[in-house]
């Protein structure tokens, strides 16, 4: 990932890609309206939320991916635009239809999103009056990508973005994206929003089947409260202007290489979550191997992650193996708990709490001061395989249970 302060690359430094982020009065302070746009259709693909209370914008929007083409990502934060019946259905066409009409372009080309309080009433004509006075702005400079990743927060603490290029047969290829989410996070899909765009030119199918498997990978292997929210998405935009050959198949030579690095911008912006979960003090990284597949592993690390007696022991420096033996016998896959091997610890150093399903031998202060740190890893060894997952998650913590009870008012 660019690290370099000199030099801001972010979703404008991507051939054809013009932003912009704007305050129209949703929030009472910070930015509200996300506007991403591809100078040219580009092939697309989305996930969205498996939550069966599906938010306006996901229900427009899953009409609108199914060409595999898509201009235009529309975003609003302060309001979900979920449960509000025929008033939100409008609102969210009305969102599509004003910034196709400024852009002239299909309504159709528009992925609409929107992320904030569920059940209020959507201010329709504040966002279509915002839309339409704000697609003038549109740029290509680094700022103008800036202002779009901060305004699609909510509970956030800061900007999510990522930004990578790789060369392909001598083509260089650039990826960005930006996403948020801070609460509400669990894996059943995605997290709360991520957008990515990429320069590449690839069969709108084939761009399909490979954000499905790197969401796989990347926010569907994150928690931080269980909760799947009723607006998840996450969408990916390749418009082709780095005029690379068309990838049209799984065996064209840069498939896979575009496919990983699509994974790893959807890792990095993943974590990036996780490490600004609503009032989490630690940053954990949960992973299983030697299980008998893959598919297996990550269950596991689903299920482990998503305890909320893990997370709390994490949050006390509780190095209690039992709850964590005890969480992965709830994932509802075979699990011989006498076979495995247990570690805990932080970045640097792990020790072995668990030897084939009997304690071992450690010293329970050393291991209480290793869980001070704010990044923990947990690691358990199946010893039944060669099928390995991991996952990232948060500890459960006072300060998080503070502010969701009192995060209307």
């Amino acid at each position: 990932m660019n690290t370099n302060k000199e030099m801001i690359r972010n979703l404008t430094t991507v051939r054809g890609i013009k932003c912009w982020g704007a305050h129209i009065g949703i929030k009472s302070m910070r930015r509200d309206l996300a506007l991403i746009y591809s100078e040219v259709p580009a092939s697309a693909a989305c996930t969205f939320t498996q939550n069966e209370v599906v938010a306006e914008p996901v229900k427009l929007s899953r009409e609108h991916i199914k060409s595999g083409k898509a201009q235009l990502i529309v975003c609003n934060a302060g309001n979900a635009n979920a449960c509000t019946g025929e008033q939100g259905r409008l609102a969210a066409e009305a969102m599509a239809q004003s910034a196709a009409e400024e852009l002239g372009i299909e309504k159709e080309l528009v992925i609409v999103a929107s992320t904030g309080l569920i059940g209020e009433p959507f201010p329709t004509d504040d966002v279509v009056s915002g839309i339409r006075e704000n697609m003038a702005k549109l740029s290509n400079d680094a700022k103008a990508g800036s202002f779009a990743a901060n305004a699609i927060l909510t509970t956030d603490t800061f900007a999510k973005e990522g930004f990578m290029d790789f060369d392909l047969n001598g083509t260089n290829i650039n990826i960005a994206g930006i996403s948020k989410g801070s609460g509400m996070i669990h894996p059943n899909m995605a997290t709360m929003l991520g957008f990515i765009v990429c320069d590449l030119a690839i069969e709108p199918k084939l761009l399909n089947k490979a954000v499905k498997e790197c969401v796989d990978m990347s926010f569907n292997m994150i928690t931080v409260d269980g909760d799947t929210s009723t607006n998840d998405m996450v969408a990916v935009l390749c418009n082709g202007m780095a005029g690379n050959e068309m990838i049209k198949s799984e065996k064209d030579e840069g498939y896979q290489l575009f496919r990983n690095r699509l994974e790893e911008m959807m890792v990095h912006l993943a974590k990036l979550i996780i490490s600004d979960g609503e009032g989490a003090s630690k940053f954990i990284e949960y992973q299983v191997v030697g299980a008998p597949s893959d598919k297996m592993a990550r269950t596991l690390v689903r299920e482990i992650s998503d305890s909320t007696l893990v997370k709390a022991a994490m949050f006390g420096r509780d190095p209690n193996w039992g709850r964590i033996v005890c969480a992965a016998g709830n994932a509802g896959v075979p699990f011989d708990y006498a076979n495995v091997d247990l570690h805990l610890g932080d970045n640097e150093t792990l020790i072995q709490v668990l030897d084939k399903g009997k304690p071992a031998e450690f010293d329970r202060n050393h291991v209480k001061r290793l869980l001070r740190e704010s990044h923990l890893r947990i690691r358990l060894d199946m010893n039944a395989g060669e099928g390995q997952g991991v996952g990232w998650g948060a500890d459960l913590t006072t300060d998080y249970v503070m502010f969701n009870s009192v995060y209307t008012t």
